[in-house]
C-alpha cells in the first residue's frame, strides 16, 4: 500500500511539473522545438510564453514581417501540429495576421491576410510588397503540398511605359516542387510568374506583350528580352 502511494504521488508530482513546464514555456524555446529555423524564420528577440508572446523582427527569409504577437493554438496540437499564430492589429496598413504551422509532413504558413514589405527582395522588378488574403502555402518535404489564396504585388517603382499603379494579383497554387504566385495585371497585358522552392530558391519571370516598338526598346534597356510580341524578363535567387 505504502508504495503504491509513493508511486501515485510521484507521478503527480511529474504530472504537475509537465503541467507547469508546458504553462510557463518559453516561446523562444518553443520556436525552436518547432524547428522553424527549416523555414527560414528567425527573429531579433522573442518574449512571453508559448501561449501569449511577442517576437521583434521576425524574418522570413530575407522578408520582414516586423514584430508581432504570437501563441500557440492549443486545437491544432490535438491533431499534431504546432501552429503558432501572429498578428499585428493597430489599425494601420501594416497589420497583420495568420500563422507559422508545423505538423507531420508539413511546414508552411496558414491563413495570412495583411500586406508584405519586400525591399529590394526581387530586384530589377520593382514589387515593393505582397497584399495576401487569406494566403496559406506549406511544404511536405521538399515539394509543395498546398497553396491557396489571393495575393497582390504593389510595385515600388514602375517600368518606363508601363502603368502598373494597380499591382498585379493571382491565387497561389502548387507547380510541381515550387509554389507558385501567377500574378497578373488589370489589363492582362503584363505578367509575373513567381516560383518559390522549398530551399528558398525562387525564379521570377516578367512578360509584357506589347506592339509598340517604342515601349519595347525602352524594355530592352531595362534588361527585357525580345520573344515575339512580347519583351521577357527572367530573373533568379534566393530568399
Amino acid at each position: 500500500m505504502g508504495l503504491s502511494l509513493s508511486r501515485r504521488v510521484r507521478i503527480a508530482l511529474i504530472a504537475v511539473f509537465a503541467l507547469g513546464f508546458l504553462i510557463f514555456l518559453p516561446m523562444r524555446v518553443a520556436l525552436g522545438m518547432a524547428g522553424l529555423e527549416r523555414l527560414g524564420v528567425a527573429a531579433r528577440e522573442v518574449r512571453g510564453t508559448v501561449w501569449s508572446g511577442g517576437i521583434d523582427r521576425v524574418m522570413l527569409g530575407t522578408v520582414s514581417l516586423g514584430s508581432v504577437h504570437a501563441g500557440l493554438s492549443p486545437v491544432s496540437l490535438l491533431v499534431g501540429r504546432a501552429r503558432f499564430d501572429v498578428w499585428r492589429r493597430n489599425g494601420a496598413a501594416d497589420d497583420l495576421s495568420g500563422a507559422l504551422t508545423v505538423g507531420f509532413g508539413r511546414m508552411g504558413i496558414d491563413d495570412v491576410t495583411g500586406a508584405v514589405p519586400l525591399g529590394r527582395t526581387f530586384a530589377p522588378l520593382p514589387v515593393g510588397s505582397f497584399v495576401m488574403d487569406d494566403v496559406s502555402a506549406w511544404f511536405s518535404g521538399d515539394r509543395c503540398g498546398h497553396a491557396e489564396g489571393r495575393v497582390r504585388a504593389q510595385m515600388a517603382g514602375q517600368f518606363p511605359g508601363l502603368n502598373l499603379s494597380q499591382g498585379l494579383s493571382g491565387v497561389a497554387s502548387c507547380d510541381g516542387e515550387a509554389l507558385l504566385l501567377p500574378l497578373v495585371s488589370q489589363s492582362g497585358l503584363e505578367k509575373v510568374n513567381l516560383r518559390i522552392w522549398r530551399s528558398g530558391r525562387y525564379q521570377a519571370e516578367m512578360r509584357v506583350e506589347t506592339a509598340d516598338a517604342t515601349l519595347g526598346e525602352a524594355l530592352a534597356k531595362a534588361g527585357f528580352a525580345d520573344a515575339g510580341r512580347a519583351r521577357v524578363l527572367k530573373i533568379e535567387g534566393t530568399l
